[in-house]
């Protein structure tokens, strides 16, 4: 009789007595979908612990790169000071001095609220501030039908959000005239229309410029990212893989620098620069912030 009691546990406990594999044999071989999330969970530990030093640095760094694309614009108004002033009067058929006073304002805002993001201070009113410069500037320049501007924009004021997100974090003021939400449902719905429009200026990254092999490579890689970053699906390590090949394939391919000042690609290359720059920007803010209550990662957590 304990032979037989013995057998019948065992049976209960590890295999089905009808002869199909129990309970326990059914689940404890994984399935292919769980072991890819435990590959890159452990990828995710590594770059965690790789950026420990930087981490602290991350938000400032993002700002920065967001902003470097107003940066630029205000510093090429500058230096090209006279074209800009021509394009505007005679293309445009802007009055003189009307002109002058528009690049003035948007040259000093530029600068402000870009300054004003870099140091973390009023950040609502400086993301408002740049926020009218784009929009100023496509109405200014003839740009609001170009799809390339309209694109670049519309990751910009992404990147932007994603400042405003991230400085709503350390604050629980609310701007006048916004709905009076809770702090962290402000904070998730920003983070999703951030994410979901940072990845526009990738798509006019892919379309602006020559075809090539590696142009090919990053756009097709760069696609299943975006993908993943707009869904929230392991959104840090998407964006770290971003930053990483976006940043190689800018320095070896729009290095602009070692053109010569008169070289007909000079301006493409230096707007592609600093047009991936802006994307980068994005990323890293993602990468310090994560992507939200709004994701799959998180909905993971939940479940």
């Amino acid at each position: 009789m304990a032979q037989i009691r013995g057998t019948a546990g065992y049976n209960l406990g590890h295999q089905n007595p009808f002869g199909g594999p129990g309970r326990a044999d059914a689940t404890s071989d994984p399935s292919p979908l769980d072991a890819i999330r435990e590959q890159t969970s452990k990828i995710e530990d590594w770059l965690d612990t790789l950026a420990d030093p930087v981490k602290p640095h991350l938000p400032a760094i993002g700002r920065f790169l967001i902003v470097v694309t107003f940066l630029e614009d205000a510093l090429r108004i500058i230096t090209q000071w006279s074209d800009q002033l021509l394009y505007l009067r005679e293309y445009r058929g802007i009055p003189w001095g009307i002109t002058h006073i528009f690049l003035i304002a948007n040259v000093i805002a530029m600068a402000i609220c870009s300054t004003l993001v870099i140091t973390r201070k009023h950040s609502e009113y400086a993301v408002a501030g740049l926020l009218g410069v784009v929009v100023t500037q496509a109405l200014g320049y003839g740009l609001i039908f170009d799809l390339n501007f309209f694109l670049r924009n519309l990751s910009v004021i992404g990147g932007l959000l994603m400042v405003l997100s991230d400085s709503w974090v350390r604050k629980k003021f609310v701007p006048a005239g916004l709905p009076q939400l809770d702090e962290k449902d402000r904070k998730m719905y920003i983070q999703l229309a951030g994410r979901v429009l940072l990845i526009f200026l990738f798509i006019g990254f892919v379309f602006s410029g020559e075809w090539s092999f590696w142009r090919i490579l990053v756009s097709l890689f760069g696609f299943v990212a975006c993908v993943m970053v707009v869904v929230g699906f392991k959104a840090k390590w998407s964006a770290v893989m971003l930053v990483l090949i976006l940043s190689v394939f800018n320095v070896l391919v729009n290095n602009f620098w070692t053109l010569h000042p008169h070289h007909p690609q000079k301006d493409f290359a230096k707007y592609d620069f600093f047009q991936i720059l802006s994307i980068v920007g994005g990323l890293v803010l993602l990468v310090n912030m994560g992507p939200g209550q709004l994701s799959v990662d998180e909905k993971k957590k939940v479940y």
